[in-house]
């Protein structure tokens, strides 16, 4: 061993200790152990962030953003109605939810499937009575298991690939990880369905509720050829009892019911007032084809419909308040739309976010109505929704007179909700991630990632390029608005990636890899190709669960092609074994971040993980490993 193969392990071991320790994020870790290489002269100054332009770094980024754009359009939200059975047993539910995150996960990123699923996980729960826990890790597990069958699916794939085009073998194809990451997918989703959810512990979740506000109330339209079009009120009630909404009372041509007759027709262009969480109003949209009313109808004109006992003199005060905030926002952000979608489809305005605001009792709204004040044209921003506790009102939503206490659900660009709170004395109380539904862009997103895989899956453009051209699509036609792009990234993520390659890359310059894949060949598989296919499948996986999975990639794959090369085998095998490996972290929540996302909504503790976790890693590798020789044979 000379002194850059023992600076190059001092480095690594310094890195993977610090993983380890994790007081210090993962990102910061990558990028000292890079700048400590380029002291030590193992990386070359100028190429040291290369990584920052290396296909397997743009391509995890393009996903992160492309996934975004089903998030946002409600696609994955139709899907998950349309494929998860509404009355089964726990076999059948746990099995399509299971299958429903493990095929979203090989098309989209996995944490953000995993995101997308947890509501329907934890509703799914309560039918199933059982505790959340014991849905949201077999669910976590699922998203896991679905990301390693295709190239995009986790980030250890599209590093495996990189480090095989490096080795001068050219890439994987987009479909290369699906014969055996299916087959593992498949016995993981079949054994925790059917007997492994029972080795969940039953813990009492402590982090499901989070923000408390209670039911809003709020109002929808019914939109020509949807759904609800042509319903009874009984019919429609009996599709929302499920997410625990309810109709309050029905619009028809401007006369407000209150007790509608239950047999009662719905036609286009009627107002449903719904009561309903605001975390299920997306459900309520999705289900029946409806629109919030706030975003289809023009504002009437102030005092049309005025609040009952309003104080003519406070009006004034409240609408001249407006006046000038309106004219703030006219002179820093242009001219203000009229509804929300105008605001969100127009250039140059900020993003539209969806946020909780308390009227605290000093404000001047007190006795106001939304369309007293003129909410969207002075202020341009929507009142989709009000909760006010112990007192519905029948009133319509923009003629109800608010009070001090009430919690409102706005829509708007940040700064102007903002600007609406400061100058009404409310309060921000929390920001909403309410995905609402739009077909055209749910048709829209889907289509452009399917293209975009085609693109890489049929060799038409390289996996980067294919996927930097379906994120310019999705920004141009906004179904992930310009500014999104660049949150949707998880940017400790990419700058992880993009510092470990050059150590990665010091690692196979220096002949270290080399030399612990000869100590694994030599002191512990002695020879045998398999015994040493099955070593280092093993060892990527214990590494997996205690450090990041892409740094984990990274480590091993110059171990896994330098054992290959010793062995005089295709690295072929040993490359798609540090992928299995890399992405199959069962036994810690800090192994995946999907682990991590259950820990308090399910109720773990650390060492909860490892009762099912480590059943499933064993099936892992005893359906792995025959499946790895016969489609990969050394």
């Amino acid at each position: 061993m000379d002194k850059d193969q023992a600076a190059i392990l001092v480095v690594l071991l310094v890195a993977v200790a610090l993983f380890l320790w994790g007081r210090w994020r993962h990102d910061m870790v990558a990028v000292s152990a890079l700048l400590a290489c380029v002291a030590l002269g193992l990386v070359d100054p100028q190429t040291a962030f290369a990584g920052f332009g290396h296909p397997a770094v743009v391509t995890v980024a393009c996903v992160l953003i492309l996934s975004r754009g089903l998030q946002n359009s409600g696609a994955v939200d139709a899907l998950t109605r349309f494929v998860l059975p509404a009355e089964s047993g726990r076999l059948v539910t746990l099995a399509a939810l299971m299958g429903l995150g493990s095929l979203l996960s090989g098309f989209m990123n996995n944490v953000g499937a995993m995101a997308l699923l947890m509501p329907a996980a934890i509703q799914v729960s309560q039918r199933l009575s059982l505790t959340p826990g014991q849905v949201l890790m077999p669910l976590a597990f699922g998203t896991i298991l679905g990301g390693m069958t295709t190239l995009i699916g986790t980030p250890p794939n599209l590093i495996v690939s990189g480090f095989r085009a490096e080795a001068g073998l050219g890439g994987f194809a987009m479909f290369d990880f699906t014969p055996v990451g299916l087959a593992v997918a498949l016995a993981g989703v079949l054994f925790v369905a059917l007997a492994g959810w029972r080795l969940v512990p039953a813990r009492r979740q402590t982090g499901v509720e989070g923000f408390e506000s209670g039911a809003y109330i709020t109002e929808v339209r019914v939109l020509e050829g949807s759904k609800a079009e042509g319903m009874s009120l009984r019919e429609i009630e009996a599709e929302l009892a499920d997410i625990d909404a309810q109709i309050i009372g029905i619009v028809q041509k401007e006369v407000r019911l209150i007790a509608a007759n239950p047999g009662r027709r719905m036609h286009a262009g009627d107002i449903l007032m719904v009561e309903a969480e605001a975390d299920s109003l997306a459900s309520v949209l999705s289900i029946l084809g409806l629109k919030l009313e706030e975003s289809v109808k023009p504002e009437e004109p102030a005092g049309s419909d005025r609040a009952e006992g309003a104080d003519p003199a406070q009006e004034t005060g409240a609408l001249d308040t407006g006046t000038a905030q309106g004219e703030r926002a006219t002179k820093e952000h242009g001219p203000l739309r009229q509804n929300a979608n105008e605001v969100e489809a127009s250039p140059g305005a900020g993003e539209v976010a969806l946020m909780e605001l308390a009227v605290l009792p000093s404000s001047p709204l007190h006795g106001r109505s939304a369309t007293d004040i003129r909410l969207r044209t002075r202020y341009g921003v929507n009142l989709l929704a009000l909760s006010r506790e112990g007192n519905r009102s029948m009133k319509r939503l923009r003629s109800i007179a608010l009070q001090s206490g009430d919690l409102l659900l706005m829509q708007g660009p940040p700064e102007s909700i903002s600007a609406f709170a400061a100058d009404n004395a409310c309060v921000p109380l929390a920001q909403r991630e309410l995905r609402i539904p739009n077909r055209r862009k749910a048709w829209a997103a889907s289509l452009i990632m399917l293209l975009t895989i085609a693109g890489a899956a049929f060799g038409w453009l390289p996996a980067a390029v294919s996927f930097a051209l379906g994120v310019l699509v999705s920004m141009v036609v906004r179904t992930v608005p310009p500014r999104q792009a660049y949150e949707a990234i998880d940017w400790p993520v990419i700058v992880l990636l993009a510092a470990l390659i050059p150590v990665a890359g010091a690692m196979q310059t220096t002949g270290t890899a080399d030399l612990i894949a000869r100590f694994l060949i030599d002191g512990v598989a002695r020879g045998d190709a398999i015994v040493g296919l099955v070593l280092i499948l093993v060892v990527t996986m214990f590494l997996s669960d205690l450090m990041n999975n892409a740094a984990t990639a990274a480590v091993m794959c110059p171990i896994a092609i330098g054992t290959a090369s010793a062995l005089g085998v295709s690295p072929d095998s040993f490359l798609m074994a540090v992928a299995i490996g890399a992405s199959c972290a069962f036994l810690t929540p800090i192994g995946h971040q999907n682990n991590t996302l259950i820990l308090g909504p399910g109720g773990f503790r650390f060492g909860d993980y490892w009762t099912l976790g480590l059943p499933l890693e064993i099936i892992v590798i005893a359906v792995s490993v025959p499946m790895l020789l016969i489609v990969w044979p050394l």
